[in-house]
Protein backbone atom coordinates (compact mmCIF):
# COMPACT_ATOMS: atom_id res chain seq x y z
CA UNK A 1 0.00 0.00 0.00
CA UNK A 2 1.28 3.73 -1.35
CA UNK A 3 0.86 6.16 1.72
CA UNK A 4 -0.83 9.44 0.03
CA UNK A 5 1.01 11.30 2.54
CA UNK A 6 5.13 11.33 3.43
CA UNK A 7 6.13 9.22 6.08
CA UNK A 8 9.74 11.05 6.99
CA UNK A 9 13.00 10.37 8.88
CA UNK A 10 15.26 13.31 9.78
CA UNK A 11 19.03 11.76 11.03
CA UNK A 12 22.43 12.64 11.97
CA UNK A 13 24.44 9.47 12.35
CA UNK A 14 26.17 11.89 15.50
CA UNK A 15 22.85 10.73 17.25
CA UNK A 16 22.95 7.09 18.98
CA UNK A 17 19.17 7.94 19.75
CA UNK A 18 18.09 7.92 15.42
CA UNK A 19 20.42 5.15 15.10
CA UNK A 20 18.20 3.07 17.65
CA UNK A 21 15.15 4.36 16.12
CA UNK A 22 16.14 3.79 12.52
CA UNK A 23 16.39 -0.02 13.77
CA UNK A 24 12.86 0.21 15.19
CA UNK A 25 11.33 1.19 11.61
CA UNK A 26 11.61 -1.63 9.49
CA UNK A 27 8.84 -3.35 11.27
CA UNK A 28 6.89 -0.11 11.74
CA UNK A 29 6.73 -0.36 7.41
CA UNK A 30 5.74 -3.79 7.59
CA UNK A 31 3.11 -3.66 10.35
CA UNK A 32 1.48 -0.24 8.67
CA UNK A 33 2.43 -0.79 4.45
CA UNK A 34 4.35 2.46 4.32
CA UNK A 35 7.69 3.78 3.21
CA UNK A 36 10.05 6.38 5.00
CA UNK A 37 11.85 8.87 3.34
CA UNK A 38 15.23 8.99 4.63
CA UNK A 39 16.21 12.82 5.10
CA UNK A 40 20.13 13.37 6.20
CA UNK A 41 20.33 16.57 8.56
CA UNK A 42 23.16 18.25 10.19
CA UNK A 43 22.77 18.32 13.90
CA UNK A 44 24.87 20.90 14.09
CA UNK A 45 23.61 22.80 12.12
CA UNK A 46 19.76 22.32 13.52
CA UNK A 47 21.29 22.98 17.26
CA UNK A 48 22.77 26.27 15.72
CA UNK A 49 19.46 27.32 13.88
CA UNK A 50 17.41 26.31 17.66
CA UNK A 51 19.93 27.21 20.32
CA UNK A 52 19.37 23.41 21.19
CA UNK A 53 22.37 21.35 22.53
CA UNK A 54 23.33 17.71 22.92
CA UNK A 55 21.89 15.42 25.28
CA UNK A 56 25.47 14.98 26.54
CA UNK A 57 25.77 19.05 27.35
CA UNK A 58 22.29 19.18 28.46
CA UNK A 59 22.21 15.93 31.17
CA UNK A 60 25.70 17.11 32.23
CA UNK A 61 25.85 17.90 35.99
CA UNK A 62 21.91 17.16 36.64
CA UNK A 63 21.26 14.59 39.38
CA UNK A 64 19.64 11.21 38.88
CA UNK A 65 18.79 12.36 35.10
CA UNK A 66 21.93 10.85 32.88
CA UNK A 67 21.18 7.20 34.47
CA UNK A 68 17.32 7.58 33.62
CA UNK A 69 18.75 8.15 30.22
CA UNK A 70 20.75 5.42 30.03
CA UNK A 71 17.78 3.11 31.86
CA UNK A 72 15.48 3.82 29.14
CA UNK A 73 18.34 3.28 26.45
CA UNK A 74 18.14 -0.64 28.03
CA UNK A 75 14.72 -0.59 28.29
CA UNK A 76 14.19 0.56 24.56
CA UNK A 77 16.96 -2.10 23.34
CA UNK A 78 15.27 -4.70 24.93
CA UNK A 79 11.63 -3.89 23.93
CA UNK A 80 13.22 -3.99 20.21
CA UNK A 81 15.61 -6.86 20.24
CA UNK A 82 18.68 -4.39 19.42
CA UNK A 83 21.98 -6.50 20.40
CA UNK A 84 23.84 -3.96 18.35
CA UNK A 85 24.67 -1.12 19.94
CA UNK A 86 27.64 0.34 21.75
CA UNK A 87 28.22 3.98 22.62
CA UNK A 88 30.83 5.42 20.76
CA UNK A 89 33.84 6.49 23.13
CA UNK A 90 34.72 9.68 20.73
CA UNK A 91 31.17 11.15 21.03
CA UNK A 92 30.35 13.47 20.72
CA UNK A 93 31.52 13.44 17.14
CA UNK A 94 31.92 16.10 14.22
CA UNK A 95 29.32 14.61 11.43
CA UNK A 96 29.67 17.42 8.47
CA UNK A 97 31.68 15.07 6.96
CA UNK A 98 29.50 11.59 7.16
CA UNK A 99 26.46 14.06 6.76
CA UNK A 100 27.97 15.10 3.44
CA UNK A 101 28.75 12.06 2.71
CA UNK A 102 25.58 10.36 2.89
CA UNK A 103 23.99 13.08 0.57
CA UNK A 104 27.22 12.37 -2.41
CA UNK A 105 26.69 8.33 -1.97
CA UNK A 106 22.88 9.34 -2.19
CA UNK A 107 23.59 11.23 -5.64
CA UNK A 108 25.93 8.50 -6.57
CA UNK A 109 23.55 5.41 -5.84
CA UNK A 110 25.48 4.19 -2.82
CA UNK A 111 22.98 5.69 -0.42
CA UNK A 112 22.08 2.45 1.40
CA UNK A 113 25.60 0.64 1.52
CA UNK A 114 26.67 4.01 2.88
CA UNK A 115 24.00 4.62 5.30
CA UNK A 116 24.55 0.98 6.92
CA UNK A 117 28.40 1.39 6.89
CA UNK A 118 28.31 5.34 8.66
CA UNK A 119 26.09 3.55 11.38
CA UNK A 120 28.13 0.25 11.58
CA UNK A 121 31.27 2.26 12.52
CA UNK A 122 29.35 4.93 14.81
CA UNK A 123 27.12 2.29 16.96
CA UNK A 124 28.48 -1.27 16.45
CA UNK A 125 32.23 -1.10 15.96
CA UNK A 126 32.27 2.70 16.74
CA UNK A 127 35.49 5.05 15.81
CA UNK A 128 36.49 8.29 15.62
CA UNK A 129 34.97 8.80 12.70
CA UNK A 130 35.32 12.91 12.13
CA UNK A 131 39.13 11.94 11.72
CA UNK A 132 39.58 11.87 7.82
CA UNK A 133 41.84 8.68 8.20
CA UNK A 134 40.09 6.54 10.28
CA UNK A 135 36.98 7.82 8.16
CA UNK A 136 38.13 6.85 4.74
CA UNK A 137 40.04 3.38 6.43
CA UNK A 138 36.12 2.39 7.90
CA UNK A 139 34.53 2.86 4.40
CA UNK A 140 37.39 0.82 2.80
CA UNK A 141 37.43 -1.80 5.39
CA UNK A 142 33.07 -1.94 4.50
CA UNK A 143 33.93 -2.39 0.99
CA UNK A 144 32.66 1.19 -0.56
CA UNK A 145 34.43 3.15 -2.91
CA UNK A 146 35.12 6.02 -0.34
CA UNK A 147 37.73 8.48 -2.70
CA UNK A 148 34.79 8.95 -5.26
CA UNK A 149 32.10 9.58 -2.74
CA UNK A 150 34.59 12.21 -0.87
CA UNK A 151 35.27 13.88 -4.19
CA UNK A 152 31.57 13.73 -4.88
CA UNK A 153 31.53 15.63 -0.96
CA UNK A 154 33.18 18.50 -1.89
CA UNK A 155 31.22 19.52 -5.13
CA UNK A 156 28.46 22.63 -4.50
CA UNK A 157 25.11 20.83 -5.14
CA UNK A 158 25.79 17.93 -2.12
CA UNK A 159 26.63 20.31 0.26
CA UNK A 160 23.55 23.01 -0.73
CA UNK A 161 21.39 19.82 -0.43
CA UNK A 162 22.66 19.02 2.88
CA UNK A 163 21.70 23.18 4.01
CA UNK A 164 18.55 22.85 2.34
CA UNK A 165 17.41 19.73 4.73
CA UNK A 166 18.80 21.29 7.59
CA UNK A 167 16.95 24.69 6.85
CA UNK A 168 14.22 23.21 5.83
CA UNK A 169 13.61 20.72 8.66
CA UNK A 170 13.81 23.57 11.42
CA UNK A 171 11.25 25.85 9.80
CA UNK A 172 9.14 22.61 10.16
CA UNK A 173 9.57 22.40 13.83
CA UNK A 174 12.94 20.25 14.33
CA UNK A 175 14.96 20.84 17.30
CA UNK A 176 17.16 17.50 17.22
CA UNK A 177 17.65 13.78 15.93
CA UNK A 178 15.52 11.80 15.28
CA UNK A 179 12.51 13.55 14.16
CA UNK A 180 9.87 12.30 11.76
CA UNK A 181 6.98 14.10 9.85
CA UNK A 182 3.86 12.23 9.14
CA UNK A 183 2.73 14.24 6.57
CA UNK A 184 2.83 17.39 8.15
CA UNK A 185 2.30 16.11 11.89
CA UNK A 186 5.85 16.21 13.84
CA UNK A 187 7.22 13.71 16.45
CA UNK A 188 10.51 13.73 18.20
CA UNK A 189 12.96 11.33 19.45
CA UNK A 190 12.91 7.27 19.55
CA UNK A 191 10.38 7.51 22.28
CA UNK A 192 7.83 8.61 19.78
CA UNK A 193 7.74 5.57 17.58
CA UNK A 194 4.61 4.36 18.91
CA UNK A 195 2.90 7.11 18.36
CA UNK A 196 4.61 7.94 14.67
CA UNK A 197 2.66 4.38 13.88
CA UNK A 198 -0.30 5.64 15.22
CA UNK A 199 -0.10 8.54 13.12
CA UNK A 200 0.56 6.99 10.16
CA UNK A 201 -2.73 4.34 10.72
CA UNK A 202 -4.92 7.19 11.68
CA UNK A 203 -4.12 9.10 8.29
CA UNK A 204 -4.09 5.94 6.26
CA UNK A 205 -7.76 5.32 7.29
CA UNK A 206 -8.79 9.01 6.88
CA UNK A 207 -7.45 8.75 3.39
CA UNK A 208 -9.39 5.19 2.74
CA UNK A 209 -12.76 6.72 4.16
CA UNK A 210 -12.25 9.36 1.90
CA UNK A 211 -12.04 7.34 -0.80
CA UNK A 212 -14.39 4.22 -0.02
Amino acid sequence: MAAPFTVEFHFDFGSPNAYLAELALPAIEQRAGVKFDYVPVLLGGVYKATGNTSPAESLRGIKNKPEYNALETQRFLRRHNITKFKLNPFFPVNTLTLMRGVVAAEFEGLFEPYFRAAYHHMWVEPKKMDDPQVFREAFLASGLDIDRIIARAQQDDVKKKLIENTNGAVARGTFGSPTFFVGNEIYFGKDSLREVEEEILAQLGTTQRKTA
